[in-house]
C-alpha cells in the first residue's frame, strides 16, 4: 500500500490515462472491500444485539439523526469538488482544508450547544452528554475530508478501501469491548469516536499532505459553488432518508426506533453492497457514452440488469425468510421486527434498480432535473411517513413500500425524455430476474412444509439451496442464459472505452 508522495498530489497529468480501467479496476477493488465490509457488519450486528438492548440501540439513533444532519454539511461538497477540478493547486487544497475545518468546528459546536434541546425533544436526560460527546466527532473527521479526497482524485481505491476496513476492525473491537464491560449505548459512542479518530490518522499517513495558509484569488470560488450545488440535494435528500426515524424517536420511542433501525440496517446493507461497487464503475463508463446514444442504452440496460440480477432474490429471501434471519442475526429479543423487517424488503425489491435514476440523470449532465425530481421524492417520501405514523413502526415501513413504487414511472418518464434511455429498456433488463427470484424462493419455500427446519445452519443451507436454484433457473431458460451472456459482453467491451 503506497502513500502519495509530495510531488504526486497536485500532479494532474496522469489522471486522464487508461480512466475506463482505472474506474473499472477500482470497482473491482470496491467490490471486495464492500463484501468485507458487509461480513464485518453483519458479524457486528450478530455480536453486538446480543449485548445490548433495542433500547440502547434507538438512544443512540435518535442522537444520529440529529448528528447525521449537521455532518452533512461538514463536506460542503469540497471533497468532490477537489475530486471533480481539472488541475488544482496546493493554495486552492489549502484554503479547501480550512474551510472545511472552519465549517467541522462551528458544526461541532452549534451540536455541542445544541445538546440539552436534543434530549428536551425526545425527553431523554441521557441524551444531553451522549450529543455533547459525538460533537467532537466532527473536528476529527472533518481533518481529513480534504486528505481524503485526495487520494480519490489519484484514484488510490486500495488504500481507501484499506483505510475503511481497518477503521471498522478497530471499532468493532472497541465497541465490543465496552459492550461487553456493560456501557450499554456508551460502547456504540466510544465506536463512532474510534472510527474517526482511526480513519484520519490512516488517511494522513497515506496523504502525508501538510496545508498551507488559506489564500485569496486561488479560483476557489467555482469549486464552492458546485459544492454548495451537492450540498442542496444532500440537504433535501437527507429529510426523505431520515424523517422516519426523527418521527418512530419522537412520537413512538426508543425501542421501536431501535427495532425499526436495525430492521432498515440489515435489509438496506445487502443493497449497498450490490449497488456501490456497480454503480462505480458504470458512471464514469456512461459519462464516456453520453454521445453514442445506441451505445448509452445498452450499457445503461446491462447495469439495470446486472443490479436486478444481484438484488431481486436477496430481497425476496429476506421477505419469504424474516423471521429465520432474525433469530440468526439479531436472536430471540428481536423478533419484534419481523413484520417490518418484511415490509422493508418488500419496499426494497427494487432499490438498486430505481436508484440508477439519479445516475442516468448525472451522467448526461442534467443536474437540475436530478435536483428537482430528488425534491419531489423528498416531499412525497415526508408525507408518506408521517401518514403511517399513525399505525406505527408497521405503518412507517408501509408507506415506504408506496413511496418506493407508485412515484417511479412518472419520474423515470421523466429522466427518460433528457436521456438516450427508455422504460421499455428499464423493464426489459429486470423481467427475468423478477420472474425467476420469486420461482426460485416460493419454490424453496414450499419445501420447509415437506421438511421441515430449525438452526442457524439450517437457514443457511436454505438460502444457498434458493440461490442454486434462482442460477439454474437463470441458466435454464435460453432467454434469460442469453441475457446473462450478453451483459457480461457488453461489459468486458466496455472497459476498452477511451
Amino acid at each position: 500500500m503506497k502513500r502519495l508522495t509530495s510531488d504526486q498530489i497536485f500532479e494532474s497529468t496522469h489522471l486522464s490515462h487508461d480512466l475506463i480501467g482505472k474506474s473499472v479496476r477500482g470497482g473491482m477493488t470496491t467490490i471486495g472491500s464492500q463484501a468485507t465490509q458487509f461480513v464485518l457488519g453483519m458479524a457486528s450486528t450478530m455480536v453486538l444485539a446480543r449485548l445490548l438492548t433495542p433500547a440502547d440501540f434507538g438512544l443512540i439513533g435518535m442522537v444520529t439523526v440529529v448528528v447525521n444532519f449537521a455532518a452533512m454539511f461538514k463536506d460542503a461538497g469540497l471533497s468532490m469538488a477537489t475530486v471533480q477540478k481539472e488541475k488544482i493547486s496546493s493554495g486552492q487544497i489549502s484554503t479547501l482544508f480550512w474551510i472545511n475545518i472552519f465549517i467541522s468546528l462551528i458544526l461541532g459546536i452549534c451540536v455541542l450547544i445544541g445538546a440539552p434541546l436534543v434530549s428536551w425533544f425526545y425527553g431523554k436526560p441521557e441524551l444531553t452528554t451522549v450529543t455533547a460527546a459525538l460533537s467532537a466527532s466532527f473536528f476529527l473527521s472533518g481533518m481529513s475530508i480534504q486528505h481524503a479526497a485526495l487520494l480519490r482524485r489519484h484514484m488510490r481505491f486500495g488504500t481507501l478501501a484499506f483505510i475503511q476496513i481497518v477503521s471498522q476492525v478497530i471499532t468493532l473491537a472497541v465497541t465490543i469491548l465496552l459492550a461487553y464491560k456493560g456501557y450499554r449505548y456508551w460502547a456504540l459512542v466510544g465506536g463512532t469516536l474510534t472510527t474517526a479518530l482511526t480513519r484520519a490518522l490512516l488517511t494522513f499517513y497515506f496523504c502525508p499532505w501538510i496545508p498551507g495558509r488559506a489564500q485569496k484569488r486561488t479560483g476557489v470560488r467555482d469549486m464552492l459553488k458546485f459544492g454548495g450545488h451537492l450540498t442542496g440535494f444532500e440537504f433535501i435528500n437527507y429529510f426523505s432518508r431520515n424523517m422516519d426515524n426523527i418521527l418512530i424517536g419522537k412520537f413512538i420511542g426508543a425501542e421501536a426506533l431501535g427495532l425499526y433501525a436495525k430492521a432498515y440496517q440489515v435489509v438496506y446493507l445487502p443493497l449497498t453492497t450490490i449497488r456501490n461497487p456497480i454503480n462505480s464503475v458504470a458512471f464514469p463508463v456512461l459519462s464516456k457514452l453520453q454521445n453514442s446514444p445506441e451505445r448509452f442504452q445498452r450499457y445503461y440496460g446491462k447495469i439495470v440488469f446486472t443490479l436486478a440480477f444481484c438484488s431481486m432474490p436477496t430481497m425476496a429471501f429476506c421477505i419469504m425468510f424474516p423471521e429465520e434471519l432474525i433469530r440468526l442475526i439479531f436472536g430471540e429479543q428481536w423478533l419484534g421486527m419481523k413484520v417490518v423487517f418484511r415490509l422493508l424488503a418488500i419496499a426494497g425489491f427494487t432499490q438498486a434498480v430505481t436508484g440508477t435514476r439519479g445516475m442516468l440523470l448525472l451522467a448526461c449532465g442534467r443536474s437540475e432535473l436530478y435536483l428537482k425530481l430528488g425534491a419531489v421524492g423528498a416531499l412525497l417520501a415526508v408525507t408518506g411517513f408521517c401518514i403511517g405514523l399513525y399505525w406505527g413502526i408497521t405503518g412507517v415501513a408501509s408507506s415506504f413500500i408506496v413511496v418506493s413504487f407508485v412515484p417511479q414511472y412518472p419520474m423515470f418518464k421523466a429522466a427518460f425524455r433528457v436521456t438516450p434511455c427508455t422504460f421499455h429498456n428499464l423493464v426489459e433488463n429486470c423481467v427475468y430476474a423478477f420472474i425467476i427470484s420469486w420461482i426460485s424462493v416460493l419454490l424453496v419455500w414450499g419445501l420447509t412444509f415437506w421438511f421441515p427446519y430449525s438452526g442457524p445452519v439450517a437457514i443457511l443451507c436454505t438460502a444457498l439451496l434458493m440461490f442454486a436454484v434462482y442460477i439454474s433457473l437463470f441458466l435454464g431458460f435460453p432467454s434469460s442464459r442469453n441475457q446473462l451472456m450478453e451483459t457480461i459482453e457488453v461489459i468486458r467491451a466496455n472497459r476498452k472505452v477511451s
